[in-house]
């Protein structure tokens, strides 16, 4: 069975984060997303492994690493 494709509010639900900031993810960090027409789509899989590669850190925390 394909995974399903979550939404804004789904993926900011799943991360335990606002949606304002999962577009500054997508805007600023290169979180994995698919514009489809005006909505942006999200695979958890994909979501998953950008956090566990440290995508969503930020600099300061990259710097301590």
């Amino acid at each position: 069975m394909p995974e399903p494709w979550l939404s804004a509010d789904d993926i900011a639900g799943h991360l335990g984060v606002t949606k304002d900031t999962v577009y500054t993810w997508i805007a600023e960090k290169g979180m994995p997303a698919h514009k489809i027409g005006r909505l942006w789509k999200f695979q958890a899989s994909e979501v998953d492994g950008w956090v566990r590669g440290g995508g969503a850190g930020s600099a300061r925390d990259t710097a301590r690493s």
